[in-house]
């Protein structure tokens, strides 16, 4: 007879990281797709072949990253391997779609059990992509160390200038995921219908995933970065102050694009701007692993 063993800590620590770098991936690609109301439409209405189409198509693309790429460390050189991972890629994106349209309200206890599939479906799509891609986005070694690293080359420079190069790359990543979110209506709609309790929620979300993405998916870099000692290296102060950046960054994108205006009460503001803060703390995480 076989014996049953539990896997070790160092297996269950190995598992952790492969899904937050799953995680990571699934945000950083398919978050965009969140605040699109076309897809909430056609998720609405489509009918159950049409959604079981989307799920086997959806697989065997994963199926297909895995078998060259995935958000493993280690290549799956076999076929049940890719299999397994595919249906966790799936999984990973299903459950973050299904958090983040509840933590938008566009899931709510009114919302039919037909409408909530059709929608966390269709947008688990570019989610359960980004996971199969999680380790091309920016490729890491195992526990993050990086390529430079072992190389023995030394770290980007210290103190100011390695402080101004993560403020320079938190704004340019902000902007470049927020841009296109913008000028929508989807942020005054997932405004009017948010409560303050979910904008805490929306603010614990953005710093998490932030954090995840840059210091614990092992992204490129990640290592390098958690050795720095600059005025706002640290994780926890970095973390922070990205946030900030990328909520300033959102408040001028709204207010260019007429979303926003000065004769707007302050609860405008702060809604319109913490939900678009989310795509664009994402952005700014995205900017700075990519340095």
């Amino acid at each position: 007879m076989r014996r049953l063993t539990l896997p070790s800590w160092q297996e269950w620590r190995s598992e952790l990281a492969d899904v937050v770098r799953g995680l990571a991936g699934g945000f950083l690609f398919g978050i965009p797709l969140i605040y699109t109301m076309e897809v909430w439409w056609i998720g609405s209405y489509a009918d159950a072949g049409g959604l079981l189409g989307v799920l086997a198509s959806t697989y065997v693309i994963v199926f297909l990253l895995n078998r060259t790429d995935g958000f493993r460390q280690q290549y799956p050189d076999q076929i049940r391997q890719a299999l397994t991972d595919s249906v966790e890629a799936l999984a990973i994106g299903i459950v973050c779609v299904t958090w983040v349209l509840i933590l938008l309200q566009e899931i709510t206890w009114d919302t039919s059990v037909n409408e909530a599939v059709g929608k966390i479906v269709f947008e688990s799509v570019p989610f359960a992509i980004g996971v199969g891609l999680a380790r091309s986005i920016l490729q890491g070694n195992r526990g993050g160390n990086d390529e430079e690293n072992d190389s023995g080359q030394p770290p980007r420079s210290q103190g100011s200038n390695s402080t101004l190069t993560d403020i320079g790359a938190t704004l340019i990543g902000s902007i470049f995921i927020g841009f296109s979110i913008a000028p929508t209506d989807e942020v005054p709609m997932l405004a009017a219908a948010i409560s303050p309790p979910w904008l805490l929620v929306v603010i614990g979300m953005s710093l998490l995933v932030s954090y995840c993405i840059v210091f614990a998916a092992g992204f490129t870099t990640q290592k390098r970065r958690l050795q720095e000692r600059g005025l706002f290296q640290r994780p926890f102060t970095e973390t922070i102050v990205s946030y900030l950046l990328s909520l300033s960054t959102a408040a001028i994108m709204l207010y260019f694009f007429h979303r926003l205006d000065f004769s707007d009460p302050w609860n405008s503001w702060l809604e319109q701007t913490l939900l678009l803060g989310l795509p664009a703390t994402i952005g700014g995480a995205a900017g700075r692993i990519a340095i």
